[in-house]
């Protein structure tokens, strides 16, 4: 396996968020959902899998910048010394028998000294693998991240799972499935880390566990007041615009915003009035207009600067 840091990309010495944010923009480029029929960007895809896992584990990176594991994951095994080395540097060292002799006293081969602590890894230099976890993007509607569901998805090893995506979920959260990783020489699984990213809505943005919308409405409408329909996130409700409201206010619709989690009830929805100018203003209206001022002297700019 190559080098992690070539597979995504980065120098050696870049931070987490910048091997995050590389992992990210490869992962949605080779994703097989997006390239089917191209085998090469299925193996990249694995690749950049294989190496986030590594670099992109902040204790797993450290131990393979120090040569404890390599690219793999699996542990490097360390330079073997035997006893003749030691005793030819110092005569006076002496070593017990450990292994099968001559019958003189001495060992007729080299018993290294140090195979209890290899030992537990595999007969005669052997390594047990160990599971691997595996990385994955998922981009998700912001409906979809607001009220929940559940999606598809084809994961690196070609694994087709099932996710519930909880309702709230936050841009850049990441879901653990346990058990759903890559096995290793003893059977048992990684587990399976999918990283949210949610697409941005046209109308509703997401401020905390609060919804924002923008509601325009006509001149008539905020002098006079009007019954007006708004789009939630459940659907749309009939909202009242109080008389006379000013722009820019923010009327509340309570509990339409995002779940705080179990028992925790949501958000609301706050929705920001936009008055807009009428359309096809006549001489008539100006007429009026400049009249009503007259008896009603208008200043919004001595307001803003008070």
């Amino acid at each position: 396996m190559a080098d992690p840091y070539k597979v995504l990309g980065v120098a050696r010495d870049a931070s987490q968020d910048d091997i995050r944010k590389a992992y990210r923009m490869a992962a949605k480029e080779t994703h097989p959902d997006l390239n089917p029929g191209k085998p090469e960007a299925e193996e990249r895809f694995k690749a950049i899998n294989a190496a986030y896992d590594i670099i992109g584990d902040a204790d797993k990176r450290k131990r393979y910048d120090a040569g404890e594991i390599d690219e793999t994951g699996a542990e490097r095994q360390p330079e073997r010394h035997f006893y003749r080395e030691y005793a030819e540097a110092d005569p006076n060292i002496r070593y017990s028998q450990r292994g099968p002799g001559r019958g003189d006293g001495q060992a007729d081969f080299d018993y290294d000294i140090f195979a209890d602590l290899f030992r537990g890894r595999g007969e005669r230099g052997g390594f047990r693998m160990p599971p691997h976890d595996v990385r994955y993007a998922l981009e998700v509607d912001f409906l979809d991240a607001v009220n929940g569901a559940r999606k598809t998805v084809s994961m690196p090893d070609g694994k087709t799972l099932d996710i519930a995506i909880p309702a709230g979920i936050s841009d850049g959260q990441v879901l653990r499935l346990k058990g759903q990783g890559l096995p290793g020489s003893e059977g048992k699984t990684g587990d399976a880390y999918v990283e949210i990213s949610v697409r941005p809505h046209p109308t509703f943005t997401r401020d905390g566990h609060d919804i924002l919308t923008m509601l325009p409405v006509s001149l008539g409408e905020a002098l006079n007041g009007a019954r007006v329909r708004v789009e939630t996130v459940d659907g749309p409700v009939d909202l009242t615009v109080p008389k006379g409201v000013k722009d820019g206010a923010h009327l509340r619709l309570r509990s339409k915003g995002v779940s705080r989690g179990k028992d925790d009830g949501r958000g609301d929805q706050l929705v920001k009035i936009h008055i807009v100018p009428p359309e096809g203003a006549d001489d008539a209206l100006a007429q009026f207009m400049a009249e009503w001022e007259k008896a009603h002297p208008q200043n919004p700019r001595g307001r803003e600067a008070a």
